[in-house]
This record gives structure tokens, sequence and C-alpha cells, in this order.
């Protein structure tokens, strides 16, 4: 997972829907009829769903770190290697045990979620640059699977860091938004105080303010540096798939959203405090020498007030991997923090906001957010239904604290967050509705009511398997000569879904009945070869099962297709919809 994937959908919960990952052996409710089945967008790119990285390299192994986004598997049997110059030795690749996962067409397999370390075995005394050839293959829960793919590694280069701009950018809003909470924004104007003491002008006061939150930021900067460096050889990241390690931090998450509400304080022990609290008062102000000290110390006297959300940042930091990235965002995270205090030292002090009520309402903001990151981690462990009623329940208390249910007489900012809630209300009910029916997905409570369940039985027309894009072409050119509809249905021998698709849909009554006048091309793309592949990418496919839909003048019906699984009765409402055009 990226900081943004986490970050952005919990902001979201607080003005709309929650977000949520994937559930693990959870396919997806049918689409509503009516609704546009081109679904692409549901799934990742196969880089960014199985991301590959080189972990260490020395002369006796290399290790490998697979990291899959969640609701997505790699097959062990499905891994290769082979190394370049070919003198050097590569021995077996050492994986740890996989999670056992059975298929009535595959039989007993063994698959990866999350993290996945590999050590291959090398002798390369001197040390001497590779290239290592990696090949794996993989599917998503929601029943698309990739085809097998290789990825080329060149080793003799430390490998790169993995932070990008936009986890510095949200690292810096969080910290800016600590800031405007009941334990950091009071603190502002004692600070200023002391290490702006005697007025300096404003060229010097930036001067000082600078001086205090540099070394404060680079504090964290530090802290985040070391957990990106020794979290990675604790595998956080592994261990969350494990309910022994979810189900505590969930508990810290949703205590920590207790303190945020207010229920208690976290605070350093008393002999602590004071001990620094008297250390911040001997220190000299207005020199850029005390300034750095009592930002040092702020770091420590601060640090308790804004532990949840450190605590969440740090967890990610720790799967990563990466020290420089780590250190960059938590360096990012204490600037933002400090950026209302050099707005003081610019001679800008009025542009900030008084303290107020309004802080409540950010601290209450980030115990929602905390609530959801409690929820996140259990949808991982309890069933899809269950995570759906967490979720509505989550959106719900947001609602009544929003006043949803109130009606006397209110302001026109109050009626504004009314609104807001009455939204989250009838989501939340959605939601507990759809649980009680067995949906799971919490973007679309309600979307398994939908689906239709009619038995298999007889199959349809006659299928044209094809292999190469000369021969697909050559197909669609006479489907398009002769004014006859085509369904190009792409499949593959690994791909699971394929077969589930093939049974169960395309062996529906109610399926055949409507193809009677359409030309059938199943593309059998097993092998994945070079010129398969350019044909994926061709028709921006990730991979089967997939199914496209051409009208009798040639031209694909985009909003029809189809990626991913898709239940009988939807696909029937597809051709009916496809037979008017």
């Amino acid at each position: 997972m990226s900081l943004r994937r986490l970050l952005l959908p919990l902001l979201l919960l607080c003005l709309s829907l929650p977000a949520s990952a994937n559930l693990f052996d959870q396919r997806p409710a049918a689409s509503p009829i009516g609704a546009p089945l081109n679904n692409s967008s549901d799934f990742l790119p196969v880089r960014e769903a199985f991301k590959l990285s080189l972990v260490s390299s020395d002369a006796q192994a290399v290790t490998l770190r697979f990291v899959a986004a969640e609701g997505y598997y790699l097959y062990r049997h499905r891994f290769n290697f082979s190394v370049e110059p070919a003198d050097l030795v590569l021995g077996e690749a050492e994986l740890p045990a996989g999670q056992a996962k059975h298929d009535e067409f595959f039989g007993d397999v063994e698959v990866y979620y999350g993290v996945l370390d590999i050590r291959l075995p090398l002798d390369n005394p001197n040390e001497r640059p590779l290239r290592l050839q990696v090949g794996y293959q993989g599917c998503a829960d929601k029943g698309l699977c990739y085809p097998p793919e290789t990825e080329f590694i060149e080793i003799g280069d430390m490998p790169t860091s993995t932070w990008t701009w936009m986890d510095l950018a949200l690292a810096f809003l969080a910290g800016l938004g600590l800031t405007f909470t009941p334990c950091v924004l009071p603190m502002l104007p004692i600070l200023s105080g002391v290490v702006l003491r005697g007025r300096p002008s404003n060229t010097r006061g930036f001067v000082l303010s600078l001086a205090y939150v540099l070394p404060m930021a680079a504090c964290y900067a530090i802290l985040g540096a070391l957990m990106g460096l020794f979290g990675a050889s604790l595998n956080l990241q592994a261990m969350l798939q494990s309910p022994w390690i979810l189900v505590p931090f969930a508990t810290f998450f949703a205590i920590f959203a207790l303190a945020m509400f207010g229920v208690f304080e976290l605070r350093l022990p008393t002999f602590i405090q004071d001990r620094l609290d008297h250390q911040a008062s001997q220190m000299r102000g207005g020199t850029i020498a005390g300034a750095a000290s009592l930002g040092v110390l702020s770091s420590l006297i601060v640090s308790p007030c804004i532990t949840a959300p450190l605590t969440g940042l740090l967890l990610y930091i720790s799967t990563t991997g990466d020290a420089l990235g780590g250190g960059l965002q938590l360096f990012a995270l204490g600037l933002g923090m400090g950026t209302p205090l050099i707005v003081f030292g610019a001679g800008g002090g009025a542009l900030l906001p008084k303290a107020g009520p309004w802080m409540v309402t950010v601290r209450n903001a980030f115990g929602v957010l905390l609530l959801a990151v409690s929820v996140w981690l259990l949808e991982r462990v309890l069933p899809g239904s269950l995570s759906l009623a967490l979720w509505g329940l989550l959106a719900g208390g947001v609602a009544v604290f929003l006043g949803a249910l109130e009606f006397g007489p209110r302001t026109h900012r109050q009626k504004l967050g009314q609104i807001a809630g009455l939204a989250l209300l009838v989501y939340a009910l959605a939601a507990w509705v759809g649980a009680l029916q067995g949906a799971s997905d919490p973007l679309r409570p309600l979307g398994q009511l939908q689906a239709g369940s009619a038995a298999a039985s007889a199959k349809s027309g006659a299928w044209q398997t094809l292999s190469s894009p000369a021969e697909l072409d050559a197909a669609l050119a006479e489907a398009k000569n002769a004014g006859q509809p085509l369904l190009l249905d792409w499949y593959a021998d690994w791909c699971i879904s394929c077969k589930v698709i093939e049974r169960e849909v395309f062996g529906n009554a109610e399926v055949g009945s409507r193809l009677g006048g359409w030309r059938l091309i199943r593309f059998d793309i097993t092998d994945s070869n070079a010129a398969q592949r350019a044909l994926l990418d061709r028709y921006k496919l990730f991979g089967p099962p997939a199914i496209q839909l051409f009208a009798a003048n040639g031209d694909e019906l985009l909003d029809l297709r189809v990626v991913g699984e898709v239940d009988a009765a939807t696909f029937a409402a597809r051709l009916d919809q496809a037979s008017t055009r």
C-alpha cells in the first residue's frame, strides 16, 4: 500500500463515504442493472498490484521483496528466476510457507498476500554487477488473473527510494492539521514569546523561527529514518496479515481515537514533563542556538499529544523499508507543525486563527480518521458483511455528531453539517441493510441485492478459439463485413475466473438464448507471449477474464465492456442493451 492510498480515502471519510481495502477471498457484488460495466478502473496495472523491489544483495545472496496490493495474491508455483551473466550460479529460491488455497480447477495451491521476501542464494564472490530475471503470476480476489509477468533487476547499485512528492505533501498537511488541535496550538504564543523575545525585526524573527522549527523537524526525521531502516526487518506489513497483530493494533487506534475525542489525555509522566518544562524555561531565547535547543525539546514535549497520528505514519514507514523516504516524510510532518510559528516569526501572527471551539472539531476529525484506520485493519480478519456493518456504524456515529437527528433552530453552518450528516446516515442505513443481505463492499453496500441467481443449464452457440492477433483481426474484419455483432471473450487456462464465467455465465440458458445472432470468439492468452501481450495493451486490458462486445459496424461498445467476474443476470441485461443499439 502507498501513503496516498491510505490517507486520502480516510480524509474523504469525514465528508462522505468511507473507503475500504478489498477483502480477501471475496467476490464483488454485481453491478446494478443499467449502470456501466466498463470496470477496468476496478483493477490495478500489474506493476502496481505487485510491486517488486530489491532489499539487499551481496556475494552470497539476493533478497527480493514483493508487496501485493490488498485483494491481490501471487502464486508460489509460478515464480521463476534466472541470472546474467550465465556463469554466476543462482541457487533455489527460499520462500516461506504460503496461504493454502483450493480451487476446483487447479487443486491445492499456495498463494501469498501482502509482503513476501524471497532469498536467492548466489555465488558471486567478486560482487560483480548482474541482471536478475524474475518471473511471477498473480490474481485479484475480484476475479482478474494477470498473465505471467517478467521483470528485470539490475544489481550493482543501491535500490531507489520509494517516496514521492505527494507523500511529502500529505505528511506536511497532516503536520499542519495537527498544529490546529487543542494540545498544540495554544503553545504557539508561548513558544513565540520565548523564541522571539525582545521583539526582533521580521527578518530576524524569521531566522529564529527557522532555527526553532528545523531542529524540531530533524528530530522527527531521525525517527522516521530509523523506522524505515530497522522497521523493514520487522516486516510489519506481513505481520499485519495475522489476527494476533491486527486486533491489538486496531484496539490501540481505537484507544487513540478516544483520546482525540477528549475521553482522556495522552501525556508524558509528570516527572519527565516537569523536567522538560524546567529545561525549556532555562533556555535562552532570542538566539539561534537557544531557538534550536528549544526546538529539540519541543519535539519531546509535543510528541505525546500527536502520538496517535504519528504512530500511524511510523507504521506505514516501517513497511516500506525506505530510510530516506521515512526521514523525509517525518521531516515534512515537522515542517507542517512548525509552519504557524514561522508565520509568527515573519510578522504575520495576526493571520493565524485564534484558539477556540473550532479546534475541538479538528481534534474530533482526527479521532474519526483513527477509528477508520481501526476498521480498515479489522477488515482483514472479519467477515465482509461485519466489516460493512462497522463502516456503517462509523458513518452513523459521525452523522449523529453532525446533528443529523437534531431538528431545532440551527445556524447556516450547522445546517450544512446536518446535510452532510443526513447523507452519512443514509449510507449507514444502506450499509446495515447490505450487511444483513451478505454484501461486503463499502463502496457498493447494496450491490448484491441486484445479483441474479439463475441456475446453469444449456450451452450457448459455437465458439471459435483464436490465439494470435492476426487471427483476431481477421475475425473482426469478417464480422464487420457480414454486419454481425461479435463477442470477444479473453481466456487462459491459468485463469480461474475465466472457467467460472464459462460455466456460470456462458453456460446459462438466459445468456445462451441471447447469443444466437452473435459471432462468438474466445481469445486464448494462455501462452502470454509478446504478441498476445501487445494485443492486451492495444485494448488497454490487464489480463483475463474480460469480455468485449462489438457492434455490427465493428465498433466496440466500450460502456458494456466487462473486466473481472460478472453474474449471468447482469450480463444478460448487457446483451439486451447491446441489441438495441
